[in-house]
């Protein structure tokens, strides 16, 4: 922008008011003009239509009594069609457009919950573009985009948002964790019972074993010596095996003492408790296959 010799220039993106005795004449657009002094022309100013930006911090309470900063961000332009009206019926634009951002923030906000003015603040910022727009549009000025640009709660209930939501977080870890324990204990437990169930029959089986390998022996015994009967070979199996395993306790160092009634006396009780015991174990397993 330049004034000599009864021209005037405006720069790009401007435009001057032109005047006559301090009446509105025209507006002038980028370029040079010729402005004579001499007959009461003058260019009382110039307006700038380049977008323009105000940021504007608003406290306002929500609905659930938290008392919050909502920052906007304001970008606004003078219209050149209404120029006129942007430059002579505002005085201080930016002082219009910051009350009427205050009056629409305080008739919204508290219409929300602080977690819904997070999640709606474009909306928010739309009903801010619509009654903004509006109203400056009578005064030759665009509103071209409203922006929140930050919601700051009381370093309090920030605090407090933080707490809950480590406690929600705490809370879901613990339940996952009890869900992961409760899953390896039902794992053990089937572990469990399939080792005891396959034991089980482990032992039957070693006992069907034993039963057999006995008569095994029986039948060969007799057959090989004439004369004896069943009882007589039955004992000196049951014999023979006991003494094996008063040997091998003897044998083992990491045994608990175990007190058993021992004599030669003693040995023809021992075969007969024997030998009921397993002729017992035998008749039992025997019931059981008939069974099955």
């Amino acid at each position: 922008m330049g004034q000599a010799c009864c021209c005037f220039q405006v720069d790009q993106s401007t435009v001057g008011i032109e005047e006559r005795c301090g009446k509105f004449v025209q507006v002038l657009g980028p370029g040079c003009h010729f402005v004579p002094c001499c007959i009461g022309l003058k260019v009382s100013g110039v307006l700038t239509l380049r977008v323009q930006e105000l940021d504007i911090r608003c406290e306002a309470k929500t609905k659930d009594n938290v008392f919050v900063t909502v920052v906007v961000s304001v970008q606004y332009r003078a219209c050149q069609e209404s120029a006129q009206d942007a430059f002579y019926k505002l005085s201080r634009p930016r002082e219009q457009i910051k009350a009427y951002v205050f009056d629409v923030l305080r008739a919204s906000v508290p219409r929300l919950k602080l977690d819904d003015v997070f999640e709606q603040k474009n909306d928010v910022a739309k009903n801010v573009a619509e009654e903004l727009g509006k109203a400056m549009k009578n005064y030759g000025y665009e509103i071209v985009q409203i922006l929140i640009v930050d919601i700051e709660p009381d370093e309090s209930v920030k605090q407090a948002m933080n707490e809950i939501n480590a406690a929600a977080r705490t809370r879901l870890a613990t339940i996952e964790k009890a869900e992961g324990e409760k899953v390896l204990e039902v794992k053990r437990a089937e572990a469990d019972a399939a080792s005891k169930h396959l034991a089980g029959k482990g032992v039957a089986l070693q006992r069907q074993a034993i039963v057999d390998g006995l008569k095994a022996s029986v039948v060969s015994f007799s057959e090989s010596v004439p004369g004896t009967s069943t009882r007589d070979v039955i004992d000196m199996v049951l014999m023979a095996q006991y003494l094996d395993t008063i040997k091998e306790i003897g044998s083992s160092c990491k045994n608990s003492t175990v007190f058993i009634p021992h004599g030669p006396g003693a040995l023809r009780d021992v075969a007969d408790q024997i030998r009921d015991g397993l002729l017992q174990a035998a008749d039992t397993s025997s019931s059981f296959k008939l069974n099955a």
